[in-house]
């Protein structure tokens, strides 16, 4: 196996992490059908049997791959790639685990893991993407610091944030301060603009708290990233290893970027 199979497999696995299982069988089928040279009308014809454009965008990336790293390589071994990615994906997704999360009072009995323990198991595992969501941030100088060594191993990190300077009941709050400059150089940061919350005439507010990373890890709790929420107040969260669920959620806060309902801060 030379390099650019090898490059042909890492591809299909993202893929196989990417796309639902039903929509790999839509491009596989158009691989097959598909000129041997990945030609140029070969991908175009697949990109069109793909509507999404996050999608149809990671089958361009797959097609291109197979034309500049493997064009040796025929259709059919093509498709015996991605399939074969797509079934090890399937039963990864099978070893779904769950962990409790709690921050509060001790209690005798359940072994809850932490708040800030879970989020920092989830940034320090990255090694390709993470996603953090939150309402409001203050005083986290520990998860600052694990993004910034996240940045450093090349992890891509997005980070989504309430509106930079409101958050209710705090008129000088300002969230991009609060994350730090370390932290806003080494990011993409995202709002929710209020001209898109409007909704029969009441306005929402962005009260996601989650943090995803590499379609394999999900937090998701009641606690925003916050010194009193990982200390002193009562907040309950979930860990989700493997499984379908954190790759879902990184796409949803795809989706909403690329459909522009999340815009980037400019500083």
């Amino acid at each position: 196996m030379n390099a650019g199979e090898e490059e042909l497999i890492e591809m299909a696995v993202q893929v196989a992490a990417r796309l639902p299982h039903e929509m790999i069988a839509i491009v596989n089928r158009a691989i097959l059908q598909s000129p041997g040279d990945a030609s140029s009308q070969g991908r175009t014809n697949i990109g069109q049997k793909i509507p999404h454009p996050y999608y149809r965008d990671i089958v361009t990336d797959f097609m291109n791959c197979w034309r500049n790293a493997a064009p040796q390589l025929s259709p059919q071994q093509v498709s015996l790639c991605l399939l074969t990615a797509a079934k090890a994906e399937q039963v990864h997704q099978k070893s779904q685990s769950f962990d409790l999360v709690w921050t509060g009072p001790e209690v005798d009995g359940i072994p809850f893991r932490r708040t800030e323990q879970a989020i920092l198991q989830v940034l320090d595992s990255a090694r390709e993407r993470i996603t953090l969501v939150s309402y409001a941030v203050y005083k986290i100088p520990r998860i600052c610091k694990s993004l910034v060594r996240a940045a450093h191993r090349g992890v891509r990190i997005t980070v989504i944030i309430e509106t930079p300077n409101r958050v209710e009941g705090q008129t000088e709050y300002d969230t991009l301060k609060a994350l730090g400059e370390n932290v806003a150089a080494v990011s993409t940061v995202y709002y929710w603009p209020e001209a898109q919350r409007n909704s029969g005439g009441k306005q929402g507010i962005l009260h996601v708290k989650c943090a995803a990373a590499d379609g394999q890890w999900l937090f998701l709790s009641s606690a925003n990233l916050t010194e009193y929420a990982f200390t002193v107040n009562m907040e309950l969260g979930m860990l989700v290893t493997g499984g379908p669920l954190p790759c879902q959620v990184e796409e949803q806060f795809d989706r909403l970027i690329a459909m522009g309902v999340l815009e980037s801060v400019t500083n």
